[in-house]
């Protein structure tokens, strides 16, 4: 039983779960009114990881066949290790999404409830299907789905949306492709035995490498333009000193195009975007 627990929780990608969690918290933080209720303020988040769990579910339904080529996943992943049949994970995919999305329409409103459905279809139908295998361009279109987490938080506890949650938004969004495109260089071939068009293939290391440096620009300007948007000095600082480090990677592997480096801008990449919203959440809470 703990098994099959541990399987189903896998097919919700917990890892991205933490990340879209962490967005969300900090888009509950800077809103506020939801800062002094611990119950409501854990509902949101709660939501989120169903919504979030059940797109990538159905992403790991649609993708079984090729999760099974690529030596990332052919061993991790519950669908082509067989320890869980396709159906029920597109049951479980159904069942949190149905959950995640009751929770915002009964507790909340409907908005953060169709923006949550939104990003469930848009992600595990729509990306997954559609958009992944026919365009190098894949994960900037994709990002969306991924970013909508600190948007969704704040619409569910406001009842609308302003400057600041748009802004969350554009942070991680701008993030997404440098983070995904650094993994695509490193595990390129995995990819070409997949048959899918990420941009190493499709365009060329070097073409991948700039675009992968004027994103991390993008993403350094939009993270600047929180700061006069309400941050506080916490923020201020993790901002300037992480950014200033992603561009020194992004330059590092523009210089020089290697394994290591690739490796080293994805996994910073990810430290870079849990500590720059973990800023938000002490500057909101202190």
């Amino acid at each position: 039983m703990a098994s099959r627990l541990y399987s189903y929780l896998l097919l919700t990608k917990p890892r991205i779960g933490l990340l879209v969690l962490l967005t969300g918290a900090a888009g509950l933080t800077l809103e506020g009114s939801l800062t002094s209720d611990p119950g409501r303020f854990a509902l949101v988040l709660a939501g989120l990881f169903l919504v979030s769990g059940s797109a990538n579910a159905l992403n790991q339904f649609f993708e079984r066949e090729i999760d099974a080529i690529m030596s990332r996943t052919r061993v991790k992943r519950p669908l082509p290790t067989g320890r869980l049949a396709p159906a029920e994970a597109l049951v479980f995919a159904g069942l949190i999404g149905v959950a995640g999305v009751w929770t915002f329409a009964g507790w909340f409103n409907l908005a953060s409830a169709g923006l949550s459905l939104f990003a469930i279809l848009f992600y595990g139908v729509f990306y997954t299907v559609w958009l992944k295998p026919r365009t190098h361009l894949n994960i900037v279109v994709g990002g969306v789905a991924g970013a909508l987490a600190p948007v969704i938080s704040w619409l569910a506890a406001a009842g609308s949306v302003g400057l600041v949650p748009l802004l969350l938004f554009a942070i991680v969004f701008f993030w997404s492709p440098p983070h995904f495109w650094a993994l695509a260089l490193y595990l390129k071939e995995d990819y070409r035995r997949a048959g899918l068009p990420m941009l190493p293939l499709v365009k060329g290391d070097r073409r991948t490498v700039e675009a992968i440096l004027s994103y991390s620009l993008v993403l350094f300007a939009a993270s600047l333009a929180l700061i006069p948007a309400g941050a506080g000095i916490v923020y201020t600082v993790a901002c300037l000193g992480l950014g200033v480090v992603f561009l020194v990677k992004a330059l590092a592997l523009k210089r020089e195009l290697t394994p290591a480096r690739e490796r080293a801008l994805f996994s910073y990449s990810i430290v870079y975007l849990c500590l720059l919203f973990a800023a938000i959440i002490i500057d909101g809470l202190v």
